[in-house]
């Protein structure tokens, strides 16, 4: 099939890659223009337009699709359909009806469940037992498409939402090419109205750690919020990221380091077994290999 690809970040690689090694005709990459980054705060284009360039597929980063002629531009290539991963930007209806077989989107959750722009870090965040992909349909409405195809991913006691990026980005990359091979034989499933919840942006102001919220509470608030933007504390030689936690058994006054070995830490209710810690300006470490380097004693307050 003729295809527009539409994506930003690094989850939508894999399904750009998936695409061409299908055989698709891949006439454009839309994607973000170029963001300042890094320390000197230099422009950096997107994840997919580094890999669009270097699979040869020409490269479009409007920071509008709603004018004219950027959507006379769109329709005049002349796609069977565009495939949509987390590109950042609204589709108007008119760039929406335009390929012969509409848009279609790789969406990171088991909709109506966790619609939005942060799906991964909100299901973990929650408790929730899993998560998946859905291939849908399309619509003015925010991920409120009919679904194409879903498939499910269990969510670990442990799993941070960087785990659960990188196999749902190559879920979605198999579903999306799986999605365009079946797409006259798939019947379009409505979305129900119950069970609809959205996931909000992460702001980094929800990323302090609170001890005396409950262990489970706090564990699942680290492994969401790892690798970004890392839930953290500020101790003394600077800020230090958790990435990975689980709850555990026990008690002890909240914040309080508990146990000679490791970092588990009491909550309000139970405790928090820290595993993976980043301290400010150095590579992520196991969180017993920390504490030995920090000299924390049993009882300190983190």
């Amino acid at each position: 099939m003729r295809v527009v690809f539409m994506g930003t970040p690094d989850f939508a690689v894999p399904v750009l890659d998936a695409l061409v090694a299908a055989g698709h005709d891949v006439a454009c990459a839309y994607t973000q223009p170029p963001r300042p980054a890094g320390r000197g705060k230099k422009d950096r284009p997107s994840p997919v337009q580094v890999r669009a360039e270097a699979l040869g597929v020409d490269v479009r980063a409007p920071r509008s699709l709603r004018g004219e002629a950027e959507q006379a531009a769109f329709a005049a290539l002349g796609a069977d359909v565009a495939v949509v991963v987390a590109y950042g930007l609204i589709l108007p209806v008119p760039v929406l009806e335009a390929p012969r077989h509409g848009c279609l989107n790789v969406h990171a959750s088991l909709l109506p469940r966790w619609r939005g722009a942060a799906p991964i870090h909100r299901a973990v965040m929650a408790g929730d037992a899993e998560t998946g992909v859905c291939i849908m349909e399309m619509e003015a409405g925010l991920d409120t498409g009919p679904v194409l195809l879903r498939e499910a991913v269990p969510i670990g006691p442990t799993d941070t939402t960087g785990d659960l990026h990188d196999r749902l980005a190559a879920l979605g990359a198999r579903l999306a090419v799986e999605a365009l091979s079946r797409l006259d034989a798939l019947a379009p499933e409505p979305q129900p109205e119950a069970g609809v919840t959205y996931a909000a942006k992460i702001d980094k102001a929800e990323a302090a750690v609170d001890w005396t919220r409950p262990a489970a509470e706090v564990a699942r608030h680290v492994n969401g919020l790892s690798p970004f933007p890392g839930a953290f504390l500020e101790i003394a030689g600077g800020r230090l990221k958790l990435l990975r936690a689980r709850a555990v058994d026990g008690a002890g006054v909240p914040g309080a380091v508990t146990g000679a070995e490791g970092l588990t830490v009491a909550a309000g209710q139970g405790l928090v077994e820290v595993l993976e810690v980043q301290p400010a300006g150095k590579r992520a470490m196991s969180a017993a290999d920390w504490r030995r380097g920090a000299g924390l004693a049993e009882g300190a307050v983190v």
